[in-house]
Order: structure tokens, then C-alpha cells, then sequence
């Protein structure tokens, strides 16, 4: 069967690899489309110090279901449309022994820490599936990046009583600003790209800043009562969002860190005291949020064409990193096509 692999920095190849088989706990997954998350892109860059190269990347998984184990529940047929949850847990160290098994201390994330789904198909336990047939496999490929945003609202214990800051307009800052209009809380969404912006305007975003262009502090004065936000969710990752972000949110608010900076950030300490913060990193993402992340879909508004930003074929594989790493700024989300 076909992969993609990438062989070392800027260089990616399509190599031929044996079809995997099953045991009895296992499912067959038929890949239809993968979607390059920024991790693979880092990694096509040199610059993802959890990889270890050779490796096949992928974790954002849209497929269908191609044979069964003897053990597989009866929920899991062939030929539904389906998505894979792409992490692992030890179930022994503190984080999976305190029921979040998301951010085990020994995770391997398919195409970080161990080759990842870009084939034409992969085995997987069947505890790790989800599937649905009213989303196209397509879709489905959509799933995991937005269910991170989901997770860090999560994190940040959004009701409807909150005003939450969204830094980052991207796919994971997307995800965080649907789930928090779901849950009925006022949202501002902060990017520096008017399209990105006016994207978050029609998830539900009740007011947009751009950062670039508008005074943020003045903006989020006029936006919240001169209070700031109550929650702040940082998907960006760089040192001066994260200063922004203990800087605007209210006093006794929540800040949710999604991205993590390359460098230290000198912060102003005195916040963290005077402001009496929860300050919450937000790692991958709970089935629960896989789950609510495809009721959304089911609904049928969200707009999956715009965050499409191009498809590639897996010939292509390389070709399709390089446009990213152009404007990085400008993809939402490019997927590698194995099937229909």
C-alpha cells in the first residue's frame, strides 16, 4: 500500500509499505483523507524536537471501516464513515490515573511519536474509533484538530456567563470559538487576518479585534465593561500572546494555553497574584470531545469548504507542505487524498 513518509527535514517521500492485518480487538481503517496538522508541518520544517525521523505522518483521520476484529462490538460495521482517535494512554501514570488520559505523561500520538495514518490503511483498536454514518469521510477528517479547540473550552469551564477571548483564528482557535458560542458565552475573537476574522464573525463570534490593525486593550475595554474577558483561550503560541493573555484577562479569570511558545516569556508575576488566575494548559483532546465535536457537524452549519484550504494527492505529499510553509498563516487545514 501507499505512504507518505517523511525522511528527513524538507524532504518527503511515498513509499510502498505491507497492508496491515488485524487481531481480534482490532478494526481496519480505509483511509479516505488526512489532514497535515501544524506537528506535521514542523516536522517537514526541522523543527519538531518529539519526532523522530523516518516517519509517516497524519493524525487527522477521515476513513471508513474496512474489516472487523471477532471481538469488535456490534456498532462497528464495514463500510461506515469514521474517524480515529489518535493518541495512546498508559493507563498507570498520574494523568491517566486521574481520569485524563489525554494527557498521559507516555502519549504517542499517530505521526509525532510513532508513524501516523497518512496510508492507505491503518489497524487500530477498536476502542479508538468513532464512527457515523450521517459525516462523510471528509468531514470526518475535520474532527480531531476542531475537538482540541473543543477540549480547551472545556478546560476553561465556559458557561454562558462568560465572556471568553479567542487568540488565534486558526483551526484549533476555531474550534474553541464554536464550542464556546455553543455553550452560550459571548465570544471576541482576536487574529491578525480580516478573513480569518470574518469567518469567526459567522461561528459565533460576537465581536472581532484585529490585533494588527486595532488597539486590543481599547477593544476589549469597550467589549467587556472595562473588565476584560473571563476566560482567555491562547491558541497561538507565541511569547506576546501569552503576554497578552495574562495582561487583558479579567481579575480571577481563567487563561487555557492550547500553543506553547519555542522561547521563555518574561511574564509580569504580580498578575498571577493580584488577579487571583487559573492558569490551565489544554492538551489533545477527551472522546467526549470527539462526540460533540460530531454533533456539530450533524447540524449542518458548519462551513467545512472554507476550512479546506486546498487537497493534495499523496503524490503531491511534498508539494503540499511547501505551499503551507509559504504563508503558513493563510491554511486552515490541507488534506492528502487516498479515496473518495
Amino acid at each position: 500500500m501507499k505512504a507518505v513518509q517523511i525522511t528527513e527535514p524538507g524532504k518527503v517521500s511515498l513509499v510502498q509499505l505491507e497492508k496491515p492485518g488485524i487481531s481480534a480487538d482490532e478494526v481496519l481503517v480505509k483511509i479516505h483523507y488526512v489532514g497535515y496538522c501544524g506537528s506535521d508541518l514542523n516536522t517537514f520544517l526541522g523543527k519538531n524536537p518529539m519526532v523522530k525521523l523516518p516517519v509517516i505522518p497524519g493524525h487527522e483521520i477521515g476513513a471508513s471501516i474496512e474489516a472487523v476484529g471477532g471481538n469488535v462490538p456490534e456498532h462497528l460495521q464495514p463500510g461506515m464513515a469514521c474517524t480515529v482517535n489518535p493518541y495512546t494512554a498508559c493507563g498507570k501514570c498520574p494523568s491517566c490515573r486521574n481520569g485524563r488520559p489525554n494527557a498521559c505523561q507516555f502519549n504517542q500520538t499517530f505521526g509525532v511519536q510513532r508513524h501516523g495514518a497518512m496510508s492507505e490503511y491503518v489497524s487500530v483498536p477498536w476502542t479508538k474509533v468513532l464512527a457515523d454514518t450521517a459525516i462523510t469521510p471528509r468531514d470526518f477528517a475535520l474532527v480531531e484538530p476542531m475537538s482540541v479547540g473543543f477540549h480547551a473550552v472545556s478546560r476553561g469551564q465556559v458557561t454562558d456567563l462568560d465572556i471568553v477571548m479567542v487568540i488565534g483564528c486558526g483551526m484549533i482557535g476555531v474550534g474553541a470559538i464554536v464550542r464556546a458560542a455553543l455553550r452560550g458565552a459571548k465570544v471576541i475573537a482576536v487574529d491578525m487576518d480580516d478573513t480569518k476574522l470574518a469567518l469567526a464573525k459567522r461561528l459565533g463570534a460576537a465581536h472581532t479585534i484585529n490585533s494588527k490593525t486595532e488597539n486590543l486593550s481599547e477593544k476589549l475595554k469597550e467589549y467587556t465593561n472595562g473588565y476584560g474577558p473571563d476566560v482567555v483561550v491562547e491558541a497561538v503560541g507565541a511569547p506576546q500572546t501569552y503576554i497578552t493573555a495574562i495582561n487583558e484577562v479579567a481579575f480571577t479569570g481563567r487563561v487555557v494555553c492550547i500553543g506553547y511558545a519555542k522561547t521563555e516569556i518574561a511574564f509580569e508575576t504580580k498578575y498571577f497574584v493580584q488577579k487571583e488566575l487559573d492558569i490551565r494548559g489544554s492538551r489533545n483532546a477527551m472522546p467526549e470531545d470527539f462526540r460533540a465535536v460530531m454533533e456539530y457537524m450533524k447540524r449542518g452549519t458548519c462551513p467545512v469548504e472554507e476550512f479546506i484550504s486546498a487537497i493534495y494527492t499523496p503524490e503531491e505529499a511534498q508539494q503540499a507542505l511547501e505551499f503551507w510553509a509559504k504563508d503558513p498563516a493563510k491554511v486552515f487545514r490541507i488534506f492528502i487524498k487516498f479515496a473518495e
